[in-house]
């Protein structure tokens, strides 16, 4: 045999393992990720976890056969445009988005590229025709965080049976507040509870927000689902403990810093259960048609230690539905 033929059959030979090793980069499926929160908030944490969990029961694998490129908002809705735009010009295969602001940029941002969203109402919201037949590019699961709010001040009587005046406080930057509020009035006429619609975009005027719920006499308060508002939970804890105010909470972590009662979908399972609408998007099915899901696991919070600071007695038949009680 040549012996220059030998030498180049076998740099060939060796180059081939190379090409095969720095190909599946080029290849690799890749996943948009928009986060409103920031990489180091332990909630986007724990649902990042969840998702990647999701993924990898599927068989996908980060840095073998996916790709996820995470992009964060910080808490500050007006940056999503950019970010979901960036996403586009990656030409990711899928676009994954959590929160009402971040689904809202990634629709404005592409009617091409498919959307898996975790949404509140997302047919209040108009990102979808309808549950069953989504029609466009998004699909994905459904919170119904609107609905619960009803729940949530079902819950407040419970433990407050008195309670006429209830104040509620939301971000009206957030692109879902308005329909939160309207469900939530609705839900205290029927329980006979005077409802007091409070705004807050930053920190100073959650301040000024508890102000006004002092002289307005408010019970109790109910936190509407938010970013910013998840940001300074230890601020709205603090201000409601000062001032000896039950609270309400959809979020687990609100509870978990200090807050009264928390009850919200499973997240965890949630976000577990997005991964699968991202598997059947990248083996070929159109969002338009793949059904949005509701949540079937609730979980319930109550933090026995801010109860007893406030001297309330929690009902043993909402103990019994508890999923964590803080001592």
């Amino acid at each position: 045999m040549d012996r220059r033929a030998f030498i180049v059959g076998g740099l060939t030979a060796l180059a081939a393992p190379l090409a095969a090793e720095a190909q599946p980069a080029a290849s690799r499926l890749r996943i948009g990720f928009l986060g409103t929160s920031s990489r180091s908030d332990p909630r986007a944490a724990r649902y990042v976890g969840a998702f990647r969990q999701g993924l990898r029961e599927l068989g996908y694998v980060e840095g073998q056969n996916i790709t996820i490129e995470f992009r964060w908002a910080e808490g500050k809705y007006g940056g999503l445009p950019g970010l979901a735009a960036e996403l586009v010009r990656l030409k990711v295969n899928v676009l994954v988005a959590g929160s009402q602001p971040a689904i809202q940029a990634a629709k404005l941002a592409t009617e091409a590229i498919p959307i898996v969203m975790v949404a509140a109402d997302p047919v209040a919201a108009g990102f979808v025709a309808s549950l069953a037949r989504p029609g466009g590019n998004i699909t994905g699961l459904s919170m119904m965080s609107a609905d619960l709010i009803g729940k949530q001040l079902a819950m407040l009587k419970e433990v407050v049976p008195k309670v006429s005046r209830v104040a509620l406080l939301g971000n009206p930057a957030n692109p879902g507040n308005a329909q939160w509020v309207q469900h939530a009035q609705e839900a205290a006429r029927v329980l006979s509870v005077r409802l007091q619609a409070l705004e807050a975009r930053d920190p100073k005027e959650i301040d000024n927000a508890f102000t006004e719920m002092i002289k307005e006499q408010a019970g109790a308060v109910v936190i509407l689902n938010d970013t910013m508002l998840s940001d300074n939970r230890r601020r709205i804890t603090d201000h409601a403990a000062r001032r000896r105010l039950p609270t309400v909470f959809g979020l687990s972590e609100l509870a978990e810093a200090g807050g009264l009662l928390a009850y919200e979908p499973s997240r965890s399972d949630t976000w577990r259960r997005a991964a699968t609408y991202v598997d059947k998007i990248l083996k070929g099915a159109k969002p338009a048609d793949i059904p949005v899901e509701q949540p079937t696991k609730f979980e319930l919070i109550i933090n026995m230690k801010t109860a007893k600071a406030l001297g309330l007695t929690i009902p043993p038949s909402l103990l019994a539905r508890a999923d964590q009680v803080i001592e």
